[in-house]
């Protein structure tokens, strides 16, 4: 039901402007609003009759004017009969009323059919007949954001991307537990993943000031149909974690920029061991000393180039030939060569996932 302080605000308004005192009673007797100096219990009792009877009581002066949602009686509107207008301003405050009310009920229905059709807990059938009754566009563009923020879901961050996003009705912003804000965007027309970066760089600017390094954006594919909808949002949740693991550096990750990470993220951690202990069966990544891992991160960044790999680590290329020998010697895999890069790569990044799963299972 529409809030009492939307209801106090609405005839304060209008009693404001015209001088007539008005009041609202809930359907159990319940005094919701008024700008009646006094008389509570009196308002209380004529409205309660009204109700009861249907027809105005012969005690009381006021005009009597019901305010329902979808046929069912939700609270009377009370007018002050001696004043001048009173009968028409009563009129306009239960129209005005109703016209809240039935807004608020299709503004919630709308954020429980998002939330619900995100989580995947509709039927097919029923997707198409919510969407139409609630007049939402069922093949439009969209994409679907998670925004991890601290504190996330905080209000004020989700109006401020509402006010990024603007008035548009396929536009929604909600959030189905405490992790993040989700932003489901509707693209124009021949826009695509560069849209879709665009826009989500400019909801990190809109809501990282004051934000920690830990705020991050990730983004799901782009779908024609509503049914879909859900599948971006999978996507955008995996590429939330994905990132977390692999581009810890990235603030913005799409989904359909995961590479093999997506394809490692899904692997089972007791396959993920036996591959480690097959590739690693002499001496774990996790032993390898700090000079080590720079070095093998460097090689990685400069595409196996021994001479620049060399030059910005400011050392002899003899001593880097010397250290990639000595990783050969402790691993058996020789970096030089594409192949065994290759699998030492792929190791390093099932070690790092098996990493964060553990700390996830605490």
């Amino acid at each position: 039901m529409i809030s009492n302080q939307i209801i106090q605000n609405t005839v304060e308004e209008l009693t404001n402007t015209t001088n007539v005192s008005l009041a609202a009673v809930d359907k159990d007797g319940r005094l919701l609003a008024s700008t009646f100096y006094e008389g509570a219990d009196t308002i209380i009792a004529a409205a309660r009759k009204y109700i009861e009877d249907g027809e105005a009581p012969e005690e009381g002066n006021y005009y009597f004017f019901k305010v329902a949602e979808d046929r069912n009686l939700e609270f009377v509107v009370l007018a002050d009969a001696e004043a001048e207008l009173g009968d028409m301003i009563g009129s306009i405050a239960a129209f005005s009323l109703t016209e809240l009310t039935a807004a608020y009920k299709e503004k919630h229905d709308r954020e429980s059919f998002i939330k619900n059709l995100l989580l995947d807990n509709l039927l097919l059938v029923d997707i198409y007949n919510r969407a139409k009754k609630l007049h939402i566009e069922t093949t439009a563009r969209r994409v679907v954001y998670i925004l991890e923020a601290n504190p996330a879901g905080d209000k004020g961050i989700m109006d401020d991307i509402r006010e990024l996003l603007g008035s548009k009705t396929g536009d929604f912003v909600t959030a189905v537990d405490e992790t993040g804000v989700i932003i489901i965007k509707t693209l124009e027309p021949g826009q695509e993943h560069a849209q879709a970066e665009k826009t989500a760089r400019e909801i990190m600017e809109a809501v990282k000031g004051g934000q920690d390094d830990e705020t991050r954006i990730a983004y799901g594919t782009v779908v024609n149909e509503i049914k879909d909808i859900s599948k971006s949002y999978k996507e955008a949740k995996m590429a939330l974690d994905v990132g977390k693991i692999f581009f810890a550096e990235k603030d913005i990750i799409a989904y359909s920029s995961l590479g093999i990470g997506r394809l490692i993220y899904q692997l089972p951690i007791p396959l993920c061991k036996m591959f480690i202990r097959e590739i690693f069966a002499a001496k774990s990544p996790d032993e390898f000393d700090e000079e080590t891992i720079n070095t093998i991160n460097k090689f990685f960044e400069n595409n196996l180039n021994v001479s620049e790999t060399s030059r910005q680590l400011y050392i002899h290329r003899n001593t880097l030939v010397y250290r990639l020998d000595k990783l050969q010697k402790m691993t058996g895999l020789d970096l030089r060569v594409f192949e065994d890069a290759i699998t030492f790569k792929i190791a390093l990044m099932v070690v790092k996932y098996m990493k964060y799963m553990e700390t996830m299972d605490y």
